[in-house]
């Protein structure tokens, strides 16, 4: 069995979305990511977006026995085209119907110039799969973004991209997805240790 600890990244502060444009964490919170670093399996590979939100994440909770195994772009938040950087209200206000569209029937509307909740899912799954079948006993600690881990407890628990995110994925969480063969299930959504 392979068991991914899902982690959100450190804090940005943005009020505005971000997607790939690439914007610090705030990791003064030590004590957290401590609680955060303990709760974690000692053993295990390391994996991060290659965002510096959650690579610098990445390198926080890192421990010596950890098996650091890269940045990938494929773990990148959804991508939100000419919306990065824009308010919500402004984003609704400037393509009304797309937006809400985008929220309310996620799965192939796009953000212009962005990408799907289905693209963004395809090229994490592509990551999950791969390493699932290269790490088949593993823990993996993969630190990612927001809509990167609802596309995983989607897939997980057999729900619609709507239904997924009703979800809450807080900052420095931890959600733990455990594979077996082509079977998920959810250990834990959303831990705050």
């Amino acid at each position: 069995m392979t068991t991914w600890h899902w982690i959100r990244h450190g804090p940005t502060h943005e009020k505005t979305f971000v997607g790939w444009r690439d914007v610090p964490a705030d990791l003064s919170d030590t004590a957290r990511i401590n609680r955060l670093r303990s709760h974690l399996p000692k053993r295990a590979l390391l994996v991060s977006s290659d965002l510096i939100r959650a690579s610098d994440t990445a390198e926080a909770l890192r421990s010596e026995d950890h098996i650091h195994m890269g940045q990938l772009a494929d773990l990148r938040e959804i991508h939100f085209g000419l919306w990065d950087g824009m308010h919500f209200s402004d984003v609704a206000e400037r393509d009304p119907d797309l937006s809400r569209a985008y929220w309310e029937t996620p799965g192939d509307v796009m953000a212009p110039e962005g990408e799907s909740w289905n693209m963004t899912a395809a090229r994490v799954n592509r990551v999950v799969d791969h390493m699932n079948v290269q790490h088949p006993t593993a823990d993996i600690i993969a630190v990612a973004h927001f809509g990167v881990i609802l596309t995983q407890v989607q897939r997980a628990l057999g729900i619609s991209p709507y239904d997924a995110m009703a979800h809450k994925i807080d900052n420095l969480s931890t959600t733990q997805i455990q594979w077996s063969g082509n079977t998920a299930s959810v250990a834990l959504i959303n831990h705050c240790p």
